[in-house]
């Protein structure tokens, strides 16, 4: 890992206050074992969890004279595989962080891992960016399934992860509806394809309506082409996106879920494991 510089003590702070949580944050236990993990020294077990965590982190990065071990804590607090089966604790965890880390220059992925973003100065940008945002896709009537992506401390960043977040939450419906582990337009192929696809969004009986069902692919496809092929291979903070491309990208996510809510799941998914 490259030298991470020390983070503000404000910052720290607000980073303890979150992973030391009276009701969702860290148990005791776990603040214990996981410096003892990353080879940080526990000087005040005996103390608030809160507490006890910043005097750990802070000693540590003063003592290091950079942020490394405090990133290392973080890594390991926010491994995704502690969280399998408890999703919802995650993201509020990586959310309230998040608010957090944008004052550092920093954002918490899906993955657990920090990357870089442009710094934010108030909280009222981010506030007042969602606010913006939710109101204009409020009175297009979006799908509820999208509304949620337009949270401020998703919007630090041109508003790119909340049309990312967007994007992948259309993934993560097709998942849902048939059980099928895969991504991208591979998901939609083994979803919709075929003359008998596992998903159909009509009946399929006439030229018309195969003719939509087939747009509706391509147009998934093209979401899942412009925004998670594109950015798996571009650094997320030189792609900027426009209020204006936010708002056309997620009404077009919109469509896509309202569509797939009425989706009719052709066979079940017991039949198409055997099919496979």
């Amino acid at each position: 890992m490259a030298e991470v510089p020390k983070f503000d003590e404000a910052v720290l702070r607000k980073i303890c206050d979150i992973l030391g949580d009276t009701y969702t944050g860290l148990t005791g236990s776990e603040i214990g074992q996981l410096l003892q993990n990353c080879g940080i020294d526990d000087p005040f077990p005996g103390e608030t969890k809160r507490r006890r965590l910043f005097e750990a982190l802070s000693r540590r990065q003063k003592q290091d004279r950079c942020g490394n071990n405090v990133v290392a804590f973080i890594y390991a607090a926010m491994n995704p595989v502690r969280y399998v089966g408890n999703r919802e604790l995650f993201e509020e965890r990586r959310s309230l962080l998040n608010e957090v880390f944008a004052f550092a220059g920093y954002t918490l992925g899906e993955d657990g891992k920090l990357r870089k973003i442009e710094k934010a100065h108030t909280l009222s940008e981010a506030q007042e960016r969602a606010s913006r945002l939710r109101k204009e896709l409020i009175a297009r009537k979006v799908h509820p399934d999208v509304l949620r992506f337009c949270r401020a401390e998703l919007l630090q960043d041109n508003y790119f992860h909340a049309v990312f977040e967007a994007a992948k939450s259309v993934a993560d419906k097709i998942r849902e509806k048939t059980g099928l582990t895969s991504d991208g337009a591979k998901l939609v192929d083994e979803a919709f394809g075929g003359k008998k696809p596992l998903l159909a969004f009509n009946t399929l009986q006439t030229e018309t309506e195969r003719s939509e069902h087939t747009g509706l692919m391509n147009l998934m496809k093209g979401l899942f082409g412009v925004f998670r092929n594109t950015t798996a291979h571009a650094p997320k903070i030189k792609w900027s996106i426009s209020e204006q491309d936010a708002l056309d990208m997620l009404t077009l996510t919109s469509l896509i879920h309202r569509r797939l809510d009425q989706a009719v799941l052709t066979r079940s998914q017991r039949e198409n494991a055997m099919n496979a």
